[in-house]
């Protein structure tokens, strides 16, 4: 399934000094400027999907290029053929849009759309960005686990969540890879380290621990919570 464009996020030009930073970065060696999407990555994926998995933001020169978050990048290269063996995607390659990836029962966002300098998003533009990932958790009628990867996008979910009157204090809720927080009348917010490449590299992250966590997201979004 392709990018769900959102004509609203494509146009955004709120965070000026995300903006400057597309409007100039170099590409890729052997590519051009008009290679890359370089405007606000959408999510995509299961509208109908009852987890939502919710990344940092777009890689420089992944889904920055692609249009499509975790694509073309190392921590898609890790996140996606998991995906596939734990069934939420129907294959474990993702390239480009249009390449037949198609995901199940899960939609695909991230807390700041646009790629930021160093991977690094400001609180300004954290919060600037907040509302496009309401409307995000909003479209979804079925949600009922939001996975947060890496502590920067699990502390805007929760300030999120605060925002919307759900939670009163986000130090109730430390990060940590598994810990689960279930919410009164949903969803369930659970942490993950993020699928980065240094956390991967260095073990901090294996195949088998986030194999591990999607089955238990896969288990909480079924209502098995035991």
């Amino acid at each position: 399934m392709s990018a769900d464009n959102n004509e609203s996020d494509l146009g955004c030009r709120s965070c000026r000094r995300l903006h400057g930073y597309l409007s100039t970065l170099a590409p890729r060696r052997g590519l051009q400027a008009a290679d890359y999407w370089g405007r606000a990555v959408p999510g995509f994926g299961d509208r109908q999907g009852r987890v939502c998995l919710v990344g940092l933001a777009p890689g420089a020169h992944g889904a920055n290029r692609t249009g499509r978050p975790f694509t073309g990048d190392g921590a898609g290269d890790f996140m996606y053929p998991l995906l596939h063996r734990a069934g939420f995607a129907n294959q474990g390659e993702a390239v480009e849009i249009g390449d037949g990836l198609v995901l199940h029962d899960l939609f695909i966002t991230n807390a700041v759309k646009c790629a930021p300098p160093e991977n690094r998003p400001t609180p300004a533009e954290f919060a600037a960005c907040r509302p496009k990932l309401a409307a995000d958790l909003a479209a979804l009628p079925r949600l009922r686990v939001v996975l947060a990867l890496g502590r920067e996008a699990f502390n805007s979910v929760l300030q999120l969540l605060r925002e919307q009157g759900r939670i009163e204090r986000l130090r109730d809720y430390p990060f940590g890879h598994g810990r689960e927080y279930p919410l009164p009348g949903g969803p369930i917010v659970v942490a993950s380290y993020h699928t980065s490449r240094y956390n991967v590299q260095t073990g901090r992250l294996t195949e088998a621990m986030f194999l591990t966590l999607l089955d238990r997201v896969r288990l909480l979004a079924a209502g098995e919570n035991d």
